[in-house]
């Protein structure tokens, strides 16, 4: 079975403005801005093995704000630009639905359609709803430091993408290594 690592988009692997103490997603992909260092920070991962799974809630296109057609082509973008193996999005703006996080939906969904072992995947976010998802679906969640990382479950709190793949491949390595007993 493989290993993944699922992203939270908004906030990890592109920008948001903050308006009111919430983020503000891109609705046009002329408003989508990739970070500029995510791509060099998700290759040590990649060259691990894990494959890189963006999970997403985008309520807006529910709420006929963003279209799919324009969230189509900032997806296009980010598996372009970082080598994102895939895209897994909930449209829906209800927390109760079971792909829209904090439920575990969209990462039992990747599961499913990649063979993934969810224990020994990772979750990388900035926000709580992916910790509790991460927590629910048996992965181990590492959330960076922000206004949205809530008091709920998580499993690491890190500074920024750079100590969020750090810990994972520490983390990942001494799994292995207690693993094959090397």
């Amino acid at each position: 079975m493989k290993s993944a690592v699922f992203l939270e988009r908004d906030g990890i692997l592109n920008m948001c403005a903050v308006q009111n103490q919430r983020q503000v997603v891109p609705l046009r992909v002329e408003e989508f801005k990739i970070v500029e260092e995510a791509r060099e920070l998700l290759l040590p991962l990649k060259r691990a093995g894990f494959l890189l799974i963006v999970a997403t809630n985008q309520p807006a296109v529910s709420q006929g704000l963003l279209s799919r057609n324009e969230l189509d082509m900032m997806h296009a973008i980010l598996r372009k630009k970082l080598s994102i193996d895939d895209v897994l999005v909930c449209p829906y703006d209800d927390e109760s639905h079971p792909c829209c996080k904090p439920q575990p939906g969209l990462f039992m969904e990747a599961a499913f359609k990649w063979s993934l072992d969810l224990d020994q995947s990772f979750v990388i976010s900035d926000k709580w709803q992916d910790a509790k998802a991460a927590q629910i679906a048996g992965c181990t969640s590492v959330l960076v430091r922000s206004p949205w990382t809530g008091d709920d479950h998580h499993d690491f709190i890190v500074e920024d993408l750079k100590a969020a793949t750090k810990k994972i491949l520490q983390l990942y390595s001494q799994r292995f290594t207690v693993a094959t007993g090397t």
